[in-house]
């Protein structure tokens, strides 16, 4: 599948179409499960993230420690561009995406399905979690920083 297939699968719209961020916020707010929240969002950055990083490591290791090593890549990604912008070292992110990925499977594990709520109960409960990941990760960097660093 090719990028363009791929974010037309995700999206329900093709790639550079007018309406593809509110789509994308609308499915992946309304999504049933937090899994499912992260197959919409940005399925472009998904789309690279999918086949060069989770593909490859899913056949040799289990598939959820293949999502946990892909959440921490894209996290220290995005870290990486923050210590390029602020020439300053942070892991924030890598910590949050990692958080972010454990939500995953245990909503996996747990079979946690959203789908009889209502669109705004399911994009409430996305955004909780994200920021509650946050928090931990924000917390945990002041931690570390404080005991290892300072």
């Amino acid at each position: 599948m090719n990028l363009s297939e791929y974010v037309e699968k995700r999206n329900g719209m093709p790639l550079g179409a007018s309406d593809s961020l509110r789509n994308m916020l609308y499915r992946s707010l309304g999504a049933e499960t937090f899994a499912k929240f992260w197959q919409y969002w940005n399925p472009i950055w998904g789309y690279y993230l999918g086949k060069y990083i989770f593909k490859p490591l899913k056949q040799i290791l289990p598939s959820s420690l293949s999502l946990i090593i892909t959440f921490i890549a894209c996290g220290f990604i995005h870290d990486l561009a923050v210590m390029v912008l602020k020439w300053k070292f942070s892991l924030l992110l890598t910590q949050w995406f990692l958080f972010m990925a454990l939500c995953v499977i245990i909503g996996e594990y747990a079979k946690i399905n959203y789908s009889k709520l209502s669109w705004m109960v399911r994009a409430l409960i996305h955004t909780l979690v994200i920021s509650a990941c946050f928090f931990i990760a924000y917390q945990l960097n002041k931690f570390i920083f404080m005991v290892f660093i300072s």
